[in-house]
């Protein structure tokens, strides 16, 4: 494929809650799966490195992180397998940094096997996350093949804020590693959908699995194109990568006749009018 279109995979599996290196192999296995299926770019869960499990991150914050350095690099060779996989993966991390920050993060393995930390999530959920991880501050643009992406995880794509502010720095897509709850499935196919129609934009959704109660997440990996339709989605409960073609043409045909971006108003501030019926 040319630049006129990117393949883009979206996984949804289980990993085993604080075994980082047996999550590796899992995701390099599920990554050329995707490959094999043609796609330049997959995405993994939240989390997935330590798997998003809580208890297992406060018994070991130290064994289930990988450590950054100043750059940004990973070196830890329980990621080794990752980086013979062939194709660009964006995978969900336990991040530790030098100034003492633990994140919840989305590392980028390139297509050369490097691998660094992408984005920090900016909004995190709950009393769990809160205690562990320490918010990004900044957002994060990927480029791959001359395709921009946004990227978010999880609960950042609950914010129509957030994909507008990717959508501002002119992305193609949105991707978002996430951990959705069962019993969350309406909203986990909403957000989404809602992202990729406010900004004109493809969305890439990956989630975890399976697990024990209270962790037992909803599967749902999908894949939306600029109008919110759902090109492809994977089941509430099975191990799965999905893959759907991007196009840059049919962005250009949705911009053109839905032209929200450039007709909403920056500034819907000031005083508001004040009324009584």
């Amino acid at each position: 494929m040319d630049a006129s279109s990117l393949m883009v995979g979206a996984v949804q599996a289980q990993p085993a809650p604080g075994k980082v290196a047996q999550n590796a192999i899992a995701a390099a296995r599920l990554a050329r799966v995707g490959a094999e299926m043609g796609a330049q770019v997959v995405v993994l869960p939240e989390l997935f490195l330590p798997a998003y499990h809580p208890p297992a991150l406060y018994a070991d914050p130290l064994g289930t992180a990988v450590q950054a350095d100043e750059s940004g690099r990973v070196a830890d060779g329980r990621l080794d397998p990752l980086r013979s996989s062939g194709v660009v993966t964006i995978v969900g991390a336990s991040v530790s940094h030098p100034d003492g920050r633990r994140t919840c993060s989305s590392l980028v393995v390139d297509r050369a096997g490097e691998i660094s930390v992408a984005y920090d999530k900016q909004h995190l959920w709950g009393p769990d996350e809160n205690a562990l991880f320490t918010p990004g501050t900044r957002g994060a643009t990927l480029i791959v093949d001359g395709w921009r992406f946004g990227l978010g995880i999880c609960y950042d794509g609950c914010f129509p804020e957030h994909g507008r502010a990717a959508a501002g720095d002119d992305v193609d897509g949105y991707l978002v590693p996430s951990g959705y709850l069962d019993g969350s499935q309406h909203r986990r196919d909403l957000y989404y959908a809602a992202r990729a129609l406010d900004n004109t934009m493809y969305v890439a959704f990956a989630n975890a699995v399976g697990g024990e109660k209270p962790w037992i997440f909803n599967g749902g990996a999908a894949i939306y194109d600029p109008q919110g339709r759902c090109l492809t989605r994977g089941d509430d409960e099975s191990e799965t990568v999905v893959v759907a073609t991007m196009e840059k043409d049919e962005l250009d045909r949705t911009r053109a006749a839905h032209t929200m971006l450039l007709d909403r108003h920056v500034d819907l501030g000031g005083a508001r009018r004040q009324l009584t019926a």
